[in-house]
Parts: structure tokens; C-alpha cells; sequence
């Protein structure tokens, strides 16, 4: 068996209280996790290329106040 299955096999087994608990914390891990990689890109210079095109287009007057 492998891991992933065996954690499965594991939360199949939670009862409601734990399986919500459970729910909650892995969002929270997830988010986190996200975070982290998309202040990774940034730093990286990955996401310049979105910022490049959102200020050329704001700048060409494609853009409308919210």
C-alpha cells in the first residue's frame, strides 16, 4: 500500500469532529503552501511578464475603473 493510500485509508476512517478538523487545517496548509510558491515566482521574476502586460494594456487605455 502505498502512502497516499494509506492516508486515504486513514481519513476514511475519521469521524465527523476529526475529518472537519482535518478539512480545515490541510485549506489553511494548502493556502499557505500557495503563498509561498507565488511569493517564490514573484521574486523570481516569473510573474513580470502578467505585470508587463497588465500595465501596457492599463497604458493603451483597456482598462476601466472598478
Amino acid at each position: 500500500m502505498t502512502q497516499v493510500e494509506l492516508i486515504e485509508q486513514h481519513i476514511s476512517e475519521l469521524d465527523d469532529n476529526s475529518f472537519a478538523k482535518l478539512r480545515d487545517w490541510f485549506i489553511e496548509f494548502d493556502q499557505a503552501r500557495w503563498d509561498k510558491q507565488l511569493e517564490a515566482d514573484s521574486n523570481a521574476g516569473k510573474l513580470d511578464m502578467l505585470i508587463n502586460e497588465a500595465i501596457a494594456e492599463h497604458q493603451a487605455g483597456k482598462t476601466q475603473d472598478l
